[in-house]
């Protein structure tokens, strides 16, 4: 008696009963490393009193640790991680596009911005604009730190969203350049009527990908300027709640997961809605109207 048959794919060999059951074998290992790796974790955990209600009741029943340390570090952390959006896509959008000028000085200069910033790690960029603020401006030392910090995450990521960019829009066919050459579209309409709608879609993924990256960066400058972040409230916190550092690190990583979360759910709805947008806007033109598209101001029945 045969087997069921199994429908052929040309992405991989479909496993037969060794290999299923070499699988399987490979997978109950796995889980039962995960679980004595958890065991274990939570066992060294309860050893050191980390795992007492006492410890993590303040975040339930003390609305003064989310008014005094969380939610004013959070608003920080939203507003640095904000700006430096709002100013790091354009910017980046800009560069990519620079990139991809006729002009061999304008894509040199370009090209040497992105490569010099995209090298440097961000928390040395933050470092050097803590001391240009402290040295060549007055804004205030309570200030300066967001400063800081907005500028080296908008110098980094803009250099990366500026590849990104420049990546989408060489991704697109030839065709398209070649279609809006034929109808006398200058390059500066190409780009912006043509390229770069198609490609920000493709985009999309890389940027919310990027932008993850700026919200959890924002962390570097309360560990190295004092800026008043969210990762920063965990000290403060566990000084005066009795050492529950485990907890207040616990709590502060899933605000940034849910941060993550709604930033990348958010993208994932966007992307969607563009896709759709995209399947749905095609018009259908009448033989009348492509006649007069042709001939403006004349009637076919005129002629």
């Amino acid at each position: 008696m045969k087997g069921p048959k199994v429908k052929p794919t040309v992405l991989y060999d479909v496993p037969g009963p060794r290999a299923r059951r070499r699988n399987l074998v490979w997978s109950l290992l796995f889980l039962m490393g995960l679980a004595v790796v958890v065991w274990w974790v939570v066992t060294s955990l309860a050893d050191k009193n980390q795992l007492e209600w006492s410890k993590w009741a303040p975040f339930f029943t003390d609305a003064r640790v989310w008014e005094t340390y969380i939610l004013p570090a959070l608003k920080n952390t939203v507003i640095a991680a904000a700006l430096a959006m709002v100013i790091a896509l354009p910017l980046g959008a800009l560069l990519g596009i620079l990139r991809l000028s006729d002009h061999r000085a304008v894509r040199v200069v370009a090209g040497t911005v992105v490569e010099f910033f995209r090298a440097i790690p961000v928390l040395i960029l933050m470092l050097f604009a803590n001391a240009a603020y402290s040295e060549f401006t007055d804004i205030s030392p309570d200030t300066r730190p967001l400063y800081a910090v907005v500028t080296g995450l908008v110098l980094y990521n803009a250099s990366v969203l500026a590849e990104v960019v420049r990546a989408g829009i060489l991704a697109l066919p030839a065709g398209q350049t070649d279609a809006a050459q034929a109808i006398g579209m200058r390059k500066g309409q190409t780009m912006t009527y043509v390229l770069l709608p198609q490609s920000v879609t493709a985009m999309l993924p890389a940027l919310v990908s990027q932008l993850v990256v700026i919200v959890k960066d924002t962390a570097l400058g309360g560990a190295m300027l004092g800026f008043s972040e969210l990762l920063a409230s965990v000290r403060p916190m566990s000084a005066n709640y009795g050492a529950n550092t485990i907890a207040c690190f616990t709590v502060v990583a899933v605000i940034f997961v849910a941060l993550n979360f709604a930033l990348t759910t958010f993208a994932s709805w966007l992307e969607r809605r563009l896709r759709r947008g995209k399947k749905s806007t095609g018009a259908v033109v009448g033989v009348e109207a492509v006649e007069d598209l042709a001939t403006p101001g004349e009637h076919p029945d005129t002629r």
